[in-house]
């Protein structure tokens, strides 16, 4: 990949300001974390978030501002990396017990020999906008046209990475035949579209909103509902969950119930709440100073979350669908889909 001196001086005022977010969310996940001593055996609880101020990502933060882990009698500490496959370094690792990231990755991680499930789906489509710049609009109007295009991820090996491969080897575009480049989300992603630095790329809200409001780009696939999801991966495609280790959560069942417990909970309050009422719960400088703006976000993105923590029937095989097309790992692996989730907690959570 050619890297210009200028986008590296981009790269870098950009992952300045993407580390100040960072911190801000880390500061606000410390501060919201009172947590209770509990049975005193697992229930102090490190996740890795994959962006806390991330929409696709919101059940996170909204469980700890709701109480909802105290309720539990866990102590709860949500940290927060700018990219989803950060989050699952950290799991694998060992620094942490949870991530909140894409289900995905428990298929990427099995290949590779680690056992990682999903304990809690939040979703069942991956919340993820295409979104073109407002320059490159005429010249692509759709995955075929990615030949030769800069396409912006949030990082590589990231979900919006094997989304957009999958999306470009779908329409015939090898992915050989264009560039991604890892540009993290929020202001990162959006100073990159707009000083050309990128064609186009794969965000969440609230950055896909700040950019229309912008206007400096537009929406070429929008995967945030259902509807959209099977339009272009053909079927449910289970994305933002509470994923760990398989080891560590049949070591800590007690600990995992009452996690699958809170985070049901938030799922089912969000769904008998409106955006606006869900926006007023979140730190206030999630907003960046437009609480409008930010609601509408939400609500762009609430269709994509589902109401009981339950995986969609079918999501699983549509995931390794979408990454057998350009993953030779996975294409050559035996990938055992019911060792990559379980509905055992979700499963024993009562209203």
């Amino acid at each position: 990949m050619r890297k210009t001196a200028r986008y590296s001086a981009l790269a870098a005022a950009g992952l300045l300001a993407l580390s100040s977010l960072t911190a801000c969310a880390n500061d606000a996940a410390s501060t919201a974390s009172s947590g209770s001593q509990g049975d005193g055996k697992g229930t102090k609880v490190k996740i890795m978030v994959g962006g806390l101020d991330k929409v696709i990502y919101l059940p996170a933060m909204l469980t700890q501002r709701l109480g909802y882990f105290d309720a539990e009698g866990l102590d709860v500490e949500l940290l927060s990396e700018p990219a989803g496959v950060q989050a699952e370094t950290a799991l694998v690792s060992g620094q942490v017990q949870g991530a909140v990231g894409f289900y995905d990755h428990t298929l990427d991680l099995q290949v590779k020999g680690k056992h990682v499930e999903s304990v809690v789906q939040f979703s069942h489509a991956p919340g993820e906008v295409e979104i073109v710049s407002t320059k490159k609009a005429d010249d692509i109007t759709s995955p075929k046209d990615f030949k030769g295009k800069k396409l912006g991820v949030t990082g590589l090996g990231s979900s919006t990475d094997f989304l957009t491969k999958y999306l470009a080897v779908k329409n015939g575009v090898k992915v050989s035949e264009f560039t991604p480049v890892a540009v993290g989300a929020g202001p990162t992603f959006i100073s990159a579209l707009q000083q050309g630095a990128i064609d186009g790329g794969m965000t969440t809200d609230p950055t896909v909103a700040t950019i229309l409001d912008k206007k400096a780009g537009k929406v070429l696939l929008d995967m945030r509902t259902p509807a959209g999801s099977q339009a272009a991966l053909g079927g449910p495609y289970p994305s933002s969950s509470l994923y760990m280790q398989t080891d560590w959560v049949n070591a800590h069942k007690d600990t995992v119930q009452k996690m699958a417990n809170a985070f049901v909970k938030t799922l089912k309050w969000m769904s008998t709440h409106s955006a606006a009422e869900i926006a007023a719960k979140m730190p206030a400088d999630y907003s960046q100073g437009n609480k409008v703006l930010y609601a509408s976000a939400i609500d762009s993105t609430l269709p994509m979350f589902t109401d009981d923590g339950v995986m969609p029937k079918n999501g699983p095989e549509t995931v390794e669908k979408v990454l057998k097309a350009f993953n030779p790992a996975v294409q050559k692996a035996d990938v055992d889909l019911d060792k990559t989730y379980t509905t055992e907690f979700v499963d024993k959570v009562t209203d």
